[in-house]
């Protein structure tokens, strides 16, 4: 279900807004725009990458809980798909596109990641292997592979809008990081293999 609620907003918020993500979904945002390449299948793709890189570290578990959230992100970005924008204005308003964006984002990816999978952006996998092995904060792991994203995203998004796609990705990270340490009832953290 978070991984359904990361699509929708990724779909009708940030592929309409001209306010992008970082990380996997700012790729997968990238790639349709230059090759026409649906994020329900380049964010397949790439998820499949980057988890096979955070496996060993993550464990069994982490693959399988990962693998139905990328289902889930595929499937429900794809369905989106079948229809027009729920808010087209957001366009005309960057800066409440970039709010509502991290919000999605932030709650869909950090309610995964607390479950102990990662949502439809792969970097979640290797966000959680890189904080495993240095103990880093999660969301300062976010904001380094977002702003690698966001510079390349440069080639299509103006430097304007790109500053709103810096205020959603900090935002997100920082609501990812808040969900991994607040206490949720029945919602516990998944203890990572060793």
């Amino acid at each position: 279900l978070s991984s359904a609620f990361l699509g929708f907003g990724l779909y009708h918020v940030h592929s309409f807004s001209g306010v992008t993500e970082g990380g996997v979904l700012g790729l997968t945002l990238l790639l349709e725009h230059w090759f026409k390449i649906s994020p329900s299948i380049s964010g397949a793709v790439l998820n499949v990458i980057c988890y096979a890189l955070g496996w060993r570290l993550l464990g069994k578990g982490f693959i399988a809980y990962s693998a139905i959230a990328t289902v889930g992100f595929s499937l429900s970005y794809k369905i989106c798909e079948f229809f027009g924008p729920l808010w087209p204005g957001l366009a005309e308003l960057p800066l409440l596109a970039s709010v509502v964006g991290a919000l999605f984002v932030g709650i869909g990816a950090g309610l995964c990641v607390r479950a102990g999978g990662a949502t439809g952006g792969g970097d979640d996998a290797l966000a959680m292997s890189i904080a495993q092995l240095t103990k880093w904060n999660i969301e300062w792991i976010y904001l380094g592979s977002d702003l690698i994203v966001l510079l390349l995203s440069l080639s299509y998004i103006p430097l304007s809008r790109i500053g709103y796609s810096l205020l959603t990705v900090v935002l997100s990270g920082q609501i990812i990081g808040l969900i991994q340490r607040i206490k949720l009832p029945g919602f516990e953290p998944v203890e990572q293999a060793e």
